[in-house]
């Protein structure tokens, strides 16, 4: 099995399939911390790629995880995708120090270019530049990379919301994916969790059962980062029937089982939340323009969910709409922080955006691509 690999200590191997089709396989033997695999599969999202199956394991001070992954769609175009993916995933490993178990959040105020793709060197600025030349052509006139002013820091807000796109926010799970799902999408509506804590004598055991969606772990590793919880075992088991099963051993920040029943019901609800509705989809007249909006929880830590400029785009590109402006901020209501993204949809396109069938379409279509149906 071929693999893209550096220097005996290297914390990241990728192994590439014998043969076409097979997954890659991803494998991790570093320092643990809090939040570790929340970053893992943040960036296996963000480079396209879908975790068929997994183990993962720590005894608080080493961790070691195997992952299968596969592309959501084709293989990526050049080994050095690979090569770009194994460098992300060695970064947020923690350093092989005494102290590498001590927590730090990432910081705020970390240079925030206009397009974020590792373009702190002067390679990757040029190598971005022609890519976009490429795919813009005669219509691109002049294109430079510049770092992002104050006025563009993550935690500015979202201009003009609505108070009844706010509102729609603040809608229990229950209320909002009752809206635009066409009949095929009902498996939305299941989704278990169960807290056993009588397994092991050190772990409370989370048992999860639901519809499979691109960026599931993700979302299910966010929540327990978010709420400080630490996974010493897990296994991910591969797609069945449409639905995942995963099982997970995990403690509080304090090393103890989760023994408080509000506690219990609260990791329970979170998840199953996360899982049923991971984004809003919505949209809306914003005075006589029709405007999409699409909003996700953001991390604790102030990192918002990849890919998601891109899916929109994308799927208003094959219904054949095109986009008059965009914008992307954060907004806060009173139990989380979202980073929400407008789209201004321009009227004069091949696409009927009046009436309420061709408003479902592109909500369904929209959402259909942010989860990988």
């Amino acid at each position: 099995m071929g693999g893209v690999s550096g220097g005996d200590d290297d914390f990241v191997q990728i192994h590439q399939p014998n043969k076409p089709g097979d997954p890659f396989i991803i494998t991790f033997n570093c320092p643990d911390k809090t939040g570790l695999a929340c970053d893992i599969c943040r960036i296996i999202l963000d480079f396209g790629l879908c975790i068929t199956k997994g183990d993962v394991s720590t005894d608080g001070v080493w961790c070691y995880f195997v992952l299968w992954v596969i592309p959501h769609s084709v293989l990526l175009p050049i080994t050095c995708s690979y090569l770009i993916l194994k460098e992300r995933l060695q970064e947020i490993c923690p350093p092989c120090l005494a102290s590498f178990y001590i927590i730090q959040q990432p910081s705020r105020s970390s240079p925030v270019y206009l397009l974020k793709e590792l373009l702190h060197t002067r390679n990757r600025q040029d190598e971005t530049c022609e890519r976009l030349n490429a795919v813009l052509r005669d219509s691109c006139t002049s294109c430079e990379l510049q770092l992002a002013g104050p006025e563009y820091e993550y935690n500015q807000g979202i201009s003009s919301l609505s108070p009844a796109l706010a509102e729609e926010l603040e809608l229990s799970d229950n209320q909002v994916r009752s809206q635009a799902l066409t009949p095929d999408m009902t498996k939305l509506k299941k989704a278990n969790v169960a807290i056993d804590n009588y397994l092991s004598p050190a772990h409370t055991l989370v048992q999860i059962r639901c519809a499979d969606h691109k960026g599931r772990l993700y979302d299910i590793m966010r929540t327990l980062k978010d709420m400080n919880m630490k996974i010493s075992y897990g296994r991910f088991s591969p797609n069945s029937m449409g639905y995942r099963d995963l099982d997970i051993f995990i403690q509080q920040n304090d090393g103890k089982k989760i023994l408080d029943r509000e506690k219990q019901s609260a990791l329970c609800s979170h998840l199953k939340q996360e899982m049923l509705h991971p984004l809003r989809v919505i949209i809306a007249n914003r005075g006589p323009d029709t405007e999409l909006l699409v909003a996700n929880p953001v991390e604790l830590s102030g990192i918002g969910r990849p890919r998601v400029f891109y899916d929109v785009t994308f799927a208003l590109k094959t219904l054949g709409i095109c986009v008059f402006s965009a914008e992307v901020g954060r907004h806060s209501t009173s139990e989380r922080e979202w980073e929400v993204y407008r789209f201004l949809l321009d009227e004069n396109c091949e696409f009927q955006l009046t009436g309420v069938a061709a408003r479902n379409k592109i909500v369904n279509r929209v959402r259909r691509t942010l989860m990988g149906w």
